[in-house]
């Protein structure tokens, strides 16, 4: 019997998690919410998850989960095995690397994405953040950094580390390529990443692209300062 899992496309995190069950072997059964209609706050949601954030799963034995590290971790503790066993190896320095990569790529990239875009796609900002704008390129020249002496985020193979990573760049990417430009060790990452996660343009690409469109969209009704795609800032 498949795992529920509660998402919606436009959502890094969820596609992670979809990308993570597809390379574990994890049957899922997709369920949409339209955030925008509010479906994450009708009752048959909130009985489910009170925090009506998605992604959320619910296990054949009726266990509940949300937030996207945790679900990606518990797949593969659960279900994983020896086929998903690289994903997430059990030797605790490598993990520690993960869960750290793994908190960096919620706390720190998806948020300050969101803490850039959202005013002006959600709240009608007529400029970006120029405080946020320098947070959004410090954690993506971090992640460029750390992939200059090896070719995945946590090591030298892939792991749910770089899978949640991706989603979150793969977004950026489609906002705008021009946004990459400076960071030639994540475009090599990416492009790598790609070719390895089965059903790419399935579990991610696509909803990469609904969520670019979808902030270039809001972008495209404001001046946008040239340091969106340069990075550089005046001090």
């Amino acid at each position: 019997m498949p795992i529920d899992l509660y998402y919606t496309s436009l959502s890094p995190p969820c596609r992670s998690v979809m990308m993570t069950a597809y390379m574990a072997g994890v049957d899922v059964n997709l369920k949409m919410l339209n955030l925008m209609n509010r479906d994450q706050l009708k009752p048959e949601f909130l009985k489910i998850n009170p925090q009506h954030n998605v992604p959320t799963i619910v296990d054949e034995d009726g266990f509940c989960l949300n937030e996207s590290q945790a679900i990606c971790m518990y797949l593969i503790n659960r279900y994983g095995g020896h086929k998903a066993q690289h994903l997430y190896p059990e030797e605790a320095q490598q993990r520690a690397v993960i869960d750290q990569l793994l908190n960096f790529g919620s706390s720190v990239l998806f948020a300050n994405a969101r803490d850039l875009f959202i005013p002006v796609v959600m709240h009608g900002a007529k400029q970006l953040d120029p405080a946020a704008l320098k947070n959004f390129h410090d954690g993506i020249g971090f992640v460029d950094i750390r992939l200059a002496d090896s070719a995945y985020a946590a090591g030298q193979h892939l792991t749910i580390a770089d899978i949640a990573l991706v989603a979150s760049i793969s977004s950026i990417d489609a906002v705008d390529s021009r946004i990459l430009d400076k960071y030639s060790h994540i475009q090599t990452w990416l492009k790598r990443c790609q070719k390895e996660i089965a059903h790419y343009e399935e579990l991610n690409g696509n909803g990469a692209k609904l969520y670019g469109q979808f902030v270039k969209n809001a972008l495209e009704k404001i001046d946008v300062a040239e340091s969106l795609y340069t990075g550089k800032f005046d001090v």
